[in-house]
């Protein structure tokens, strides 16, 4: 749909320019409304979930969103055209939108989203999927005013035709992330015997679609508080702390959700699906954000076996002290095991931001803790964007990261497959080292 109404505004201009030609005249006005509405009408699609939003549209919105707004401004300006129309020159411009139309249609995917080699997977099991909807009957949406429940959608990577059990693994994703983030992570995993399920965090990933085709995109106010994030002066400490907890709760809900109802179905569902999880064994990692809710949960929870904790600050470990008007790190002993991956973006704020003060190397409570650094590493090398889209993950990091993209991803890989076996399965002995 979002193609044809970029097809219907190429034609448009198209049409629009011959009949200039023969009229020989600028109806300048009405184009300018046609181009107005054909943006409108993609939005309006695009929220009602007609066009199944994702990345590849990116290049397509910015296309009508540039028309709408040139054709709002010209008509908000509401200027008489008295230039002498000119023939070449309306059909300069028509070749220029043509052009436009076709890079946004056929060149820009290419360019957005290359075509990329697989990472390594190297597991015996041949990996299978699943996606589900959970729906939290004891939780209230928060981000709507319909009056619905809160809904988590989940997504299992887990070994096919295999026989027995396997440790389960929860997946929480960064500020901005899906489900999807760490896909070549969760397969790897899988391959080796284990059923990660990947979850999404309604109104905190950038999109998420449930079984029934409903499509809900990333909440504006948390957008906006994401974004507020790291610049000076706009939160105070408290006010930040504030906002941690909140992000914190509602993370945390959604994974102590999702790891109950697993739990129970791996009691009563026939599924066999969640006939292979072995519920004595569970573990819990992600990434930004989702690893700060995952280090929460390792402290929460006793069945928590052990914790991967990528590129994210210890927010359960932080206390906001009035007085002081400043961070503390907890005085209480970290125990579940626990491997922290970290990049440069993070590694060099860990001595001088104030939400990383828990995550100091030297901080005793966590002295049994594995820390490794993937020097010339950015944030998103912990995920699989810098794979599949380059650049995206360039400008959304704000820059390229130094470190091979497919060696940081394998290495990450073979770490937490090694650090799981190694506190899950008893498997091995795991001595990371202290940089990559």
């Amino acid at each position: 749909m979002g193609t044809l109404l970029l097809f219907i505004a190429l034609i448009f201009e198209i049409a629009f320019a011959i009949y200039c030609m023969i009229t020989k005249q600028n109806d300048k006005k009405f184009k300018n409304w046609i181009r107005v509405a054909l943006f409108i009408a993609f939005v309006i699609l695009t929220l009602s979930s007609v066009i199944v939003w994702s990345f590849r549209w990116i290049m397509p919105a910015i296309l009508l969103f540039i028309l709408a707004f040139t054709g709002a401004v010209s008509l908000i300006r509401n200027k008489t055209n008295t230039r002498k129309y000119k023939t070449s020159k309306t059909v300069w411009k028509s070749m220029m939108m043509m052009l436009a139309s076709i890079i946004a249609l056929a060149l820009a995917p290419v360019l957005v989203f290359p075509l990329h080699k697989s990472p390594k997977v190297t597991g015996k099991y041949e990996v299978a999927t699943a996606a589900y909807t959970y729906i939290d009957k004891n939780r209230m949406e928060e981000f709507t005013d319909k009056g619905q429940n809160r809904f988590v959608n989940v997504e299992f990577w887990y070994p096919k035709n295999a026989n027995g059990t396997y440790p389960l693994l929860v997946f929480s994703h960064g500020g901005y992330g899906i489900k999807a983030s760490n896909t070549s992570t969760y397969t790897e995993l899988a391959s080796h015997g284990y059923v990660v399920v990947s979850i999404d965090h309604p109104y905190h990933s950038f999109y998420t679609r449930s079984e029934d085709g409903t499509v809900a995109m990333i909440n504006t106010d948390y957008n906006r508080e994401i974004s507020n994030l790291n610049k000076e002066g706009i939160y105070t400490n408290e006010e930040l702390y504030g906002l941690i907890q909140k992000w914190m709760k509602l993370r945390t809900d959604d994974m102590n959700f999702v790891i109950n109802t697993i739990l129970k179905k791996a009691e009563s569902d026939h599924n066999p699906l969640y006939q292979l999880i072995n519920t004595e064994k569970i573990g819990v990692f992600g990434h930004s954000m989702g690893g700060a809710a995952s280090v929460w949960l390792g402290r929460q929870r006793e069945d928590i076996r052990a914790v991967v904790n990528i590129d994210a600050p210890f927010f359960s470990e932080l206390d906001y002290q009035q007085e002081t008007n400043a961070f503390a790190a907890r005085n209480e002993a970290y125990t579940t095991p626990l491997l922290n991956i970290y990049s440069d973006d993070v590694w060099g704020q860990l001595d001088r931001t104030p939400f990383y003060v828990a995550n100091n190397p030297n901080n005793e409570q966590f002295k049994e803790a594995y820390t490794t650094h993937f020097q010339g590493a950015k944030h998103l090398s912990l995920t699989d964007l810098p794979l599949f889209s380059p650049i995206l993950a360039n400008i959304l990091q704000g820059g390229k990261a130094k470190i091979d993209k497919y060696y940081s991803i394998d290495t990450e890989n073979e770490l937490i497959l090694k650090f799981f076996d190694y506190e899950l399965k008893g498997i091995g002995q795991f001595t990371p080292k202290k940089t990559y």
